[in-house]
């Protein structure tokens, strides 16, 4: 009883603040906190008086695979991972099964007659949804977002209802860690009875210059009346700063039960264009009127660009040639799991923005809103991908179980969700689809591709393919009919010839070449490639104008298929790992290995080496100096297929006194001089095609220094110094005004220094305590170690190379939050974080 009145309170104050704002429309309520919830399956658990006093309370997003496991035993099940894993290392060890969530709200007087929507941005998966019994339906496809009309189902002003989520992450699932549970943020939509359609605002720019630009607006207005109803829609173009550019309003009238569509043209001059460099949104204000009284409205962000896919240019953006500078991204957040928070999403995208990126291939599932609203405002180009499998599967209980019922409405809430994004250039109908190269798949592509382009034909639709003999048992003449129902080709590890694991024929290499003789108004691009051939890769985009540019697998490290990236070490006398025999080696079970390992950053979003080595190849730097971890004695470091071979930024190797080490040097200069404690030890010019130069140095503490010339020309050098004894616990906060919200984060770096403040990268074991007082909790903790499997949401966690990271949620109230970090005898630290 006490709960009700608390909810009713609540309602009372939204109702009151609503009303002072004179109008009481449409409302976006967040519905993500004091859910219950029970990772058990349960009878009867959707009806309304089932007692669920004993489940326990979370909000919204929610993982529960990335919680720690009950019953732990060392080495058979720690933090959220078990031997007993269904997906084993295709999920990184961790667990699914049967999660309830049930949630109680009171109806607010002020819903008397409105339309009240539920929207969910993503459940994984096989959501079944129960409003006071009633039974409201299934979504299956856990990336893909949904909504139910509650209206019939609530009870009247003042009662009580129950909503209750069964989601059912069971069996072989996946290719990667998917997470479970209601992962993405949730919303109760109130609006009158003759309302803008959810997702029925569809804003394009079919013609673009630097003097005008055409704005046409859809507007999709639903009349749930018994009667028709004539109403106005208006649709105002507000640039950046809020004025007006542009406005147009037109008659509509709708009969009941139906939905009508308005379509408005708007020219506006001196339009600022949207571009990575310069990522300006404008506003579409969509207002329905009936007289002059407001019913709807709805402010819809876009962007003015033009997009060109073209044979003989490339890839224009708003008339200019754009290079894709790009990586594959999964959808998980590091230590969060799958919990897609938005500044958890942002940041992912800052990181990348800030190390050259432009571009990324959401794989291989549509990606949440935050993710596109921050690609949108920070200017990062997206592939959206809409399924990884289609009727033959990858799994035994895969979407491929879905795939014929559900296709149409998957691939139809993707682009109806997202069509408005300008950072969103292309549609993705699949990822190495098994039936592409026979009659099936050539049916499937025709139909999604007219799908497609039905719903919008203002992007082209591409999709990745991998021929990759003996894998592929067919011929590539056989996947010629797929390919004709694509607009741009995406080729997975065409482009490189240095990985001995990826061993083709001639033409299988020359693909690009005979692909664009036969086409030559097609483009194509590199939808995955390896760190390994980044060099050759761009090199090969850059000099020839139908390839678009590539997508690194990966940009960042991901929970799940273990280890394809992580270096094995083996005896020195046994022959090189080549082939998919030799790429089998590295697919092997390895507990505790837990994540994939192959991207320029690690799982909490650190550089690692092949950044460094696209730091050069992309020319955001003129060198860069790394040295590998000693070698055990009679061993030798085999790379793995999707890996780049270990360097560290660090001349801090206490023991290794006089042993001799491998020191990288990478520079697109022609010569590299190597200095030590000011002394040339080395010099060395650079192997013709290559912009890797590798040194065998003693190791002596001091100053290792790398220069590189041009011509006698000094073009750039890069130092690494040695550093202290680890002294004390650095906490350092990054810089993001931190809201007093539920759905917001702040992220606190740990570092391990010396007396002088700089990081003792060696050290690997120490475990760092935290101690959080105040309106936060403990999100997540983590490092970037691919073994280090305790818990994610403990207060304590292992440092790996000097780091960790600890992440704070609040509490929802305005104040303070103190995270003390403590580790033996170290000297602790101590944040304070401002909740406004």
């Amino acid at each position: 009883m006490k709960l009700k009145w608390i909810l009713i309170l609540i309602g009372l104050i939204v109702s009151l603040h609503l009303s002072a704002q004179g109008y009481t429309g449409r409302q976006t309520i967040p519905f993500n906190e004091a859910w219950s919830f029970i990772n058990k399956e349960l009878p009867y658990a959707g009806q309304t008086d089932y007692q669920d006093a004993e489940w326990r309370i979370v909000d919204l997003p929610h993982d529960w695979s990335i919680e720690d496991r009950p019953s732990q035993t060392e080495d058979t099940i720690t933090g959220p991972f078990s031997r007993y894993s269904t997906g084993r290392m295709a999920t990184g060890w961790t667990v699914g099964g049967i999660g309830w969530y049930r949630k109680k709200f009171v109806s607010l007087k002020e819903w008397q007659d409105k339309n009240i929507h539920i929207y969910f941005d993503g459940v994984y998966m096989n959501a079944d949804v129960w409003l006071n019994g009633y039974y409201l339906g299934n979504h299956p496809y856990g990336y893909t977002p949904f909504y139910y009309d509650l209206t019939p189902y609530l009870n009247p002003p003042g009662g009580e209802n129950m909503l209750a989520v069964r989601v059912g992450n069971e069996g072989e699932n996946s290719r990667w860690y998917s997470g479970s549970g209601i992962y993405r943020p949730v919303c109760l939509l109130v609006t009158e009875r003759l309302h803008i359609d959810p997702w029925g605002v569809s804003v394009n720019t079919p013609e673009v210059s630097e003097r005008r630009a055409t704005i046409q607006v859809s507007t999709l207005v639903r009349n749930n009346f018994s009667s028709p109803k004539e109403v106005s829609v208006s649709t105002t173009v507000l640039d950046p700063e809020g004025k007006v550019a542009g406005r147009t309003t037109s008659a509509l009238r709708i009969e009941p039960q139906t939905k009508e569509a308005s379509l408005h043209k708007i020219t506006v001059s001196e339009p600022l264009l949207w571009s990575t460099e310069e990522p300006v949104l404008y506003t579409a204000l969509t207002e329905i009127k009936s007289g002059t009284d407001l019913i709807d409205k709805l402010e819809t962000p876009f962007g003015i660009r033009s997009l060109v896919f073209d044979g003989e240019q490339g890839f224009l953006l708003n008339g200019k040639k754009v290079l894709l500078r790009g990586g594959c991204i999964h959808h998980d957040n590091g230590p969060l799991g799958a919990s897609a928070f938005k500044r958890a999403e942002e940041r992912k995208v800052e990181i990348l923005k800030r190390n050259g990126y432009n571009a990324i291939r959401v794989s291989h599932n549509p990606a949440s809103t935050d993710l596109l609203d921050a690609c949108d405002r920070l200017g990062i180009l997206v592939i959206e991908e809409a399924f990884d499998t289609w009727v033959r599967p990858k799994n035994p209980q895969d979407y491929h179980l879905y795939f014929n019922q559900w296709w149409q409405r998957d691939l139809q809430a993707m682009i109806r969700r997202d069509r408005n994004h300008p950072s969103v250039i292309m549609w993705s109908i699949g990822n190495e689809i098994y039936e592409a190269p026979d009659l099936l798949g050539h049916e499937l592509s025709k139909k999604l591709s007219d799908e497609v382009h039905q719903s919008d034909p203002t992007r082209p639709v591409t999709a990745g393919i991998v021929f990759l003999p003996p894998y592929t048992k067919q011929p590539w003449e056989k996947y010629e009919p797929y390919l004709e129902n694509l607009d741009v080709d995406g080729y997975n590890y065409f482009l490189e010839t240095q990985s001995p694991f990826f061993v083709r024929d001639s033409a299988t290499l020359n693909r690009f070449e005979s692909e664009h003789a036969g086409h030559p108004h097609k483009t194509y691009y590199g939808s995955e490639t390896l760190a390994i051939g980044a060099l050759e890769n761009w090199n090969k985009a850059e000099r020839t104008p139908y390839i678009l540019g590539c997508f690194k697998w990966t940009a960042f490290d991901y929970i799940g298929e273990a280890g394809i990236g992580l270096s094995r070490f083996r005896q020195q006398n046994r022959p090189e790992l080549k082939g998919m025999g030799g790429m089998g080696v590295f697919a092997r079970e390895e507990w505790p290995v837990f994540n994939a390992y192959c991207g320029d950053f690690d799982l909490i979003g650190n550089k690692k080496s092949a950044s460094y080595y696209q730091d050069i190849v992309w020319r955001m730097s003129p060198v860069e100096l790394l040295v590998r971890p000693p070698v055990a004695e009679g061993l030798k470091e085999s790379v793995a297929p999707w890996g780049f071979p270990e360097g560290l930024k660090s001349w801090t190797w206490p023991g290794q006194e006089g042993n001799t080490l491998r020191v990288y040097v990478y520079t697109r200069s022609e010569k590299v001089r190597l200095e030590r404690n000011g002394i040339t030890i080395a010099e060395q010019k650079l192997p013709e095609g290559s912009i890797t130069a590798t040194f065998e140095v003693e190791y002596q503490p001091g100053e290792l220094v790398a220069k590189a010339f041009d011509k006698d020309k000094e073009t750039g050098y890069s130092r690494l110094t040695t550093t202290g004894k680890p002294a004390a616990v650095r906490l350092v906060g990054e810089q993001h005004p931190v809201r007093a919200d539920i759905g917001d984060l702040a992220y606190i770096n740990v570092e391990i220094v010396d007396q002088d403040g700089n990081r003792v990268p060696y050290v690997n074991d120490l475990t760092v305590d935290f101690q959080l007082t105040g309106e936060a909790t403990i999100a997540a903790v983590g490092n970037g170690s691919p073994t280090d499997m305790t818990g994610f949401q403990q207060p304590r966690k292992n440092v790996y190379r000097g780091r960790a990271l600890v992440i704070i949620r609040p509490t929802g109230r305005k104040g303070k939050a103190v995270l003390k970090a403590t580790a033996g005898h170290l000297k602790e630290d101590v944040v304070t974080i401002d909740l406004n």
